[in-house]
């Protein structure tokens, strides 16, 4: 409780946003990368509490929202096959595939099983020899480490009914095609605090000094995400371009260095299509050659499936933080949380999820600086 306290204190929170305003002198544009910042932001208003300093872009950050559709489709494909139990995190059996979703092929006859670790998944692939246990394994560098564990666990211990579909992507190659993209307007990062304490900050280094663009690692809690946004207004004013750790309790240079080495034992660095984006060149991890032998892909012969997104869904849009949810045309009619069209809707982290649930659907008007 303590804890909580300190982090949620309101007068700390009220000076936090006092130096802000006062240190702004124009409406900068900074983007936090992670979902689960954009919830707390939305939950608690900081966007409109921070009314015309700043206006926060929302991030690709969400690792359900940018697992591509043609992954989701060699998910159902796998799924339905008789023989298979099919394992995932609970937040993916609700992301529409082209024409169905995971509850979908439960529904219809498919072993389906949410887990609460890919360790799950290994332990019932002992337990049933005569099944294919596949675990979908998602998620940005956080998740990770678990997967690659489970992964070299099976090998290890010989069960060779076990394979794992893998859809890992990594967050510095995303904030470099953001740089890049001739419609950016970011001018700072938020980066997420649970990524940088598997992989560390010195990742983000070449990123600041190539770009000229501060980052700064931040939290979670209300506090955490205010004092990132003064420190990055604060280089910003100033003109300066550093990383800076405003997550220092969790979040180290070098980061968590065996799970790091796991990472590199287990998995390969690959190209990497991102949901509503498109493919980032080197921006996620398959498994390497040595456990190739545990790719879903391969093992059900699902590489060559192609899928085409909805047209009304502008969830890439989101995604790239050229649009704010409430500003698509079909958020609150065509798509709700119980008829989505894209991932952002349905994921716990997503954009569209937070001002579905916190009841965004008319777009604020900033007033005048």
């Amino acid at each position: 409780m303590k804890y909580l306290d300190e982090f949620r204190n309101p007068e700390l929170a009220k000076k936090l946003l006092d130096d802000i305003h006062s240190m702004s002198t124009r409406r900068w544009a900074i983007m936090e990368v992670c979902g689960g910042q954009t919830h707390s932001i939305i939950r608690n208003g900081i966007d409109q509490l921070l009314g015309d300093a700043v206006e926060l872009i929302h991030g690709p950050g969400c690792p359900v929202c940018v697992t591509p559709l043609e992954i989701i489709d060699k998910a159902l494909a796998i799924a339905a096959q008789p023989g298979v139990i099919f394992c995932s995190f609970g937040d993916m059996l609700r992301v529409p595939g082209s024409n169905k979703d995971l509850f979908q092929v439960k529904s219809e006859g498919g072993d389906v099983r949410i887990v609460y670790s890919p360790l799950d998944a290994v332990r019932l692939a002992r337990e049933n020899p005569d099944k294919e246990v596949v675990f979908f394994g998602i998620g940005f560098e956080t998740t990770a480490p678990a997967n690659a564990m489970a992964v070299y666990l099976a090998s290890q211990q010989g069960v060779r009914n076990f394979s794992m579909l893998v859809s890992h992507v990594l967050v510095p190659p995303a904030i470099s095609a953001i740089m890049e993209s001739p419609m950016r307007r970011v001018q700072a990062f938020l980066a997420a605090g649970h990524v940088c304490s598997v992989m560390g900050t010195w990742q983000y280094i070449p990123l600041v000094n190539k770009y000229r663009v501060p980052v700064v690692v931040t939290g979670f809690e209300p506090l955490d995400v205010l004092q990132g946004i003064r420190l990055a207004i604060r280089q910003l004013e100033a003109g300066d371009a550093r990383l800076e750790n405003a997550y220092p309790r969790a979040v180290s240079n070098a980061g968590n260095v065996a799970a790091q080495k796991m990472l590199t034992d287990v998995f390969t660095v690959t190209n990497r299509t991102w949901r509503g984006i498109g493919m980032i060149p080197q921006s996620g991890w398959r498994l390497s050659k040595r456990f190739q032998d545990y790719d879903a892909e391969i093992r059900f012969a699902v590489t060559n499936i192609r899928t085409q997104e909805s047209s009304l869904c502008r969830s890439g849009h989101v995604l790239q933080g050229l649009i704010k949810p409430n500003q698509c045309p079909a958020f609150g009619k065509e798509c709700t949380p119980r008829t989505p069209l894209g991932a952002t809707m349905v994921s716990s982290e997503g954009a569209c999820a937070a001002y579905y649930q916190y009841g965004r659907f008319v777009e604020l008007e900033m007033p005048a600086t």
